[in-house]
């Protein structure tokens, strides 16, 4: 298997990267309104002592580095997706024991790969054709030195479309050796990009963007509206 000495590492430096999540998700006020993260530990000692389920809203903040830990504006999607973890989440590069930040180069390459967990979600539970969960598209940047899976020599085994086993493996490797992500050939979407990011400080200026709709048809995501303007586009997948 591809270890940490047989992948080059390279600078990905992405201006206007997506990612997309689901609107359910509200900002935590904790990591939008104090700057400092090394005041976050007193604040959140503090408020407990009249909001005892604040750990619900912020997660487990132990699970990020102090050093690596990011706070204002729009810091919420950098640190939400690294306190908030469980092993019943598990994705392409964790097992659900700790956080990635997952970024495609683009909006079509974020949506392509959100569009297909999302389907895989609502064929599992078998709901109804329709409209379904509301989505917003965050738009920031990527600055970090991250292992590279783009070159053709690469395992292909942890890009395996069906199976995480391979990648879960590789990732828990690299990130036990230090790295701080992996960028890799988008599985979902030809010719994309994507980053998974160890840490959430491989980010910044994150602005939230699009509410966007998705159309399930019993099969597939066929119909992506944007909410705002009421625009609706088909999907056409590209294999």
């Amino acid at each position: 298997m591809t270890g940490p000495e047989a992948l080059q590492v390279s600078r990905v430096e992405w201006k206007d990267a997506v990612r997309i999540i689901r609107s359910t998700y509200p900002p935590i006020d904790l990591f939008e309104d104090i700057a400092d993260p090394a005041d976050w530990p007193l604040l959140i000692s503090a408020e407990q002592k009249t909001n005892p389920r604040i750990m619900t809203t912020i997660g487990n903040l132990d699970l990020v580095p102090v050093e690596r830990r990011v706070g204002g504006n729009g810091a919420s999607y950098l640190m939400a997706p690294f306190t908030h973890v469980s092993t019943d989440r598990p994705s392409r590069f964790t097992d659900g024991s700790y956080g990635v930040l997952y970024v495609g180069n683009g909006f079509e390459t974020a949506l392509f790969e959100t569009i297909h967990h999302h389907a895989r979600f609502m064929a599992r539970t078998a709901e109804a054709p329709g409209w379904t969960s509301q989505f917003r598209e965050i738009v920031l940047s990527v600055g970090a030195d991250l292992h590279d899976m783009r070159d053709s020599a690469a395992d292909k085994r942890a890009l395996d479309p069906d199976s995480y086993a391979a990648s879960q493996a590789l990732a828990a490797t690299l990130r036990a050796a230090g790295s701080d992500g992996i960028v890799y050939p988008s599985i979902r979407h030809r010719g994309g990009q994507c980053a998974a990011l160890f840490y959430p400080d491989g980010a910044f200026e994150p602005v939230q963007g699009r509410h966007l709709d998705y159309h399930w048809d019993g099969t597939g995501v066929d119909l992506v509206r944007d909410a705002g303007s009421g625009a609706v586009f088909r999907v056409v997948h590209s294999d």
